[in-house]
């Protein structure tokens, strides 16, 4: 079931979504600070495209300790991060949830959506992890 969500998934919004998120990565790197914000998209931008069956949780919550990303750093990269590019990819996922909600079929899709915005307003000390 899962690889169907993620196929359907991937050609009504994830492949779109996905885009935007490896831009915004390739934009990140063009500068050495960006680099971390950087690999975040590119970290993300893969869950974008294949969401089903992931999750993103803190890395704390993996590792069971803290690290650069995790800390008070990791805060600030955030802040840093929502004011640059992190409210404009929220606002995009944020549409096309409710332009999946419009659809019965696409309400699970939506949701999907909106998990991704809570990663894209923080997404310093995030992780993808595999769901059982």
């Amino acid at each position: 079931m899962r690889l169907i969500g993620n196929i359907i998934w991937f050609i009504f919004g994830g492949l779109v979504m996905g885009l935007g998120w490896f831009l915004t990565g390739l934009i990140m790197f063009v500068s050495i600070i960006g680099i971390p914000w950087g690999r975040a998209c590119f970290m993300l931008g893969g869950f974008c495209l294949w969401p089903f069956g992931r999750e993103v949780v803190s890395r704390r919550a993996v590792t069971g300790r803290d690290d650069i990303g995790t800390g008070p750093l990791g805060f600030l990269g955030n802040v840093a991060w929502f004011l640059v590019a992190g409210f404009w990819l929220a606002l995009g996922h944020l549409f096309s949830a409710l332009l999946c909600f419009i659809t019965i079929i696409g309400i699970p899709f939506s949701f999907q959506h909106l998990k991704l915005v809570g990663a894209t307003l923080a997404p310093i000390g995030k992780t993808v992890v595999e769901v059982p």
